[in-house]
């Protein structure tokens, strides 16, 4: 009996080790998603344009929004695991992770994004790429790009705390419209 036993626990002890092995390669080395550190980064090059990314507590950008999501499951770049439903976003220099408030310019509709990962890196006048979760949430995910406003803010910690479990930050309140007319034109007037 003690024989069966031992070689028993030796089995046992291999498969959860063999376990612990391939869990480890299907899962990959990836970060917690964690509010620290606040990592800013080295000015990095894509194709031929190079970015700096950057503290700007005081970000507030124009410009345009597409979304992304079938590379779910890889790693962003502050090494977290992209979950394309998630409410995430990336962005090309804000520090990661930055909370950002998006505002769709046709419809006044707002929402709070998590951004972890670098992008956008083409198209004319993207200021960020949307998660599919975060594009669904503000209501584009139809639309290939869209116009939008895009504020650094620091929101409550209760609305850190459900974007970093993959839910949506409490509904923000619509822009009023002439508020959404006067950035339209401002867009206008910058060419975009």
């Amino acid at each position: 009996m003690k024989e069966w036993a031992g070689g028993h626990r030796r089995r046992t002890t291999g498969a959860l080790l063999a376990c612990a092995v391939l869990s480890a390669c299907a899962g990959g080395n990836y970060r917690p998603v964690s509010d620290t550190p606040v990592r800013v980064g080295p000015p990095y090059v894509v194709r031929g344009v190079t970015y700096v990314p950057a503290r700007d507590p005081a970000y507030d950008m124009l410009g345009y929004a597409s979304w992304y999501g079938s590379e779910s499951g890889n790693r962003t770049a502050n090494g977290e695991r992209f979950r394309a439903n998630w409410i995430t976003a990336a962005h090309t220099s804000l520090p990661l992770p930055t909370y950002v408030e998006v505002t769709a310019l046709d419809s006044g509709r707002t929402i709070l994004v998590r951004v972890n990962d670098r992008g956008p890196f083409a198209g004319r006048g993207r200021v960020i790429d949307l998660s599919r979760g975060a594009a669904e949430q503000l209501g584009v995910k139809g639309q290939g790009h869209v116009a939008v406003r895009v504020r650094a803010v620091a929101p409550p910690e209760k609305d850190r705390a459900r974007l970093r479990r993959g839910k949506a930050a409490q509904d923000r309140p619509r822009v009023p419209e002439r508020t959404l007319v006067r950035l339209r034109a401002q867009m206008q007037a910058a060419g975009l």
